[in-house]
């Protein structure tokens, strides 16, 4: 299993209840658009509360996509960079994301079965 965990940054001038409104009721149609045909799961968590007294976390969105393997991640990937993709994916970018400072990281997930333990 591969998934993609890409930290997201709000534009600024955003509030957060207006990144996530945007995001949610918008944006996440875009992602859904082209993860769909390749994709498990597509998940956005948006932090609520560091914990034992830690700073708030810097980014304003952790978004999740697991794939079944590499080869389904990069269709995926081919997918959302071709031209017309590009063009819609970041038009509707612009409006919601400081793009430079986004992150993105490609891991190899492990899962324990609590149910086992």
């Amino acid at each position: 299993m591969i998934k993609v965990v890409t930290l997201l940054f709000k534009k600024p001038g955003l509030s957060k209840d207006e990144f996530r409104d945007y995001y949610e009721n918008h944006h996440r149609k875009l992602g859904e658009k082209y993860l769909a045909p390749h994709a498990l799961r597509y998940v956005r968590r948006y932090p609520i509360l560091a914990g034992d007294g830690a700073d708030d976390p810097e980014f304003d969105v952790m978004m999740e996509v697991w794939f079944e393997n590499y080869h389904a991640m990069e269709s995926a990937m081919g997918d959302m960079t071709t031209e017309a993709a590009q063009a819609e994916l970041s038009d509707d970018e612009e409006q919601l994301f400081d793009r430079d400072r986004t992150q993105s990281f490609i891991v190899d997930e492990c899962e324990s079965d609590l149910d086992e333990v």
